[in-house]
């Protein structure tokens, strides 16, 4: 798809997020105060892919402990103040955004800007059988035990994984 722009994400973008979200996480729901939790409380790590007519994709990441994995579709009461990882929330992209490059790119900007900002490593829960996509960029199988639970509500595939910067 030519002619698509990563920006940074705004309020009046929560609705498409919402869409874009439905279609890439079918089984993994967040509604709509979901991210609107993580854009207020860290918006330069929410950034939207649109196109000449919208949002076509998203991105989320911010702050978070190394193994902290928060239950699907919770609320943030704030970030960690003592935070010593970046956590991705999510990476989607509608079907028809998707191999062109789009994914690459932003994941190649979210790591430099991690590396900018001082970050360690940046974690993410892989679902949807993405642990071979997210393995091409970087990222590792961290299976410590205590993980394990936390990653109940995410189904049997997913996975927690952690880029080390």
């Amino acid at each position: 798809m030519p002619g698509l722009i990563w920006r940074p994400m705004t309020q009046e973008d929560l609705d498409d997020v919402c869409a874009v979200a439905v279609v890439a996480f079918p089984d993994h729901f967040e509604d709509r105060d979901c991210f609107a939790d993580r854009l207020s409380l860290h918006p330069q790590g929410c950034r939207v892919l649109i196109d000449g007519e919208g949002v076509v994709g998203y991105r989320i990441a911010y702050p978070s402990h190394r193994g902290s994995i928060p239950p699907l579709n919770s609320r943030l009461a704030a970030l960690a103040a003592d935070a010593d990882i970046l956590y991705l929330h999510d990476l989607a992209l509608r079907p028809e955004a998707r191999a062109g490059g789009q994914a690459r790119a932003d994941i190649e900007a979210l790591i430099n800007q991690a590396r900018t900002d001082g970050w360690p490593a940046i974690a993410l829960v892989a679902v949807n059988h993405a642990q071979t996509f997210w393995a091409r960029h970087g990222f590792v199988v961290d299976a410590s035990p205590d993980v394990g639970a936390k990653l109940a509500t995410y189904g049997p595939d997913a996975v927690y994984m952690v880029r080390p910067l």
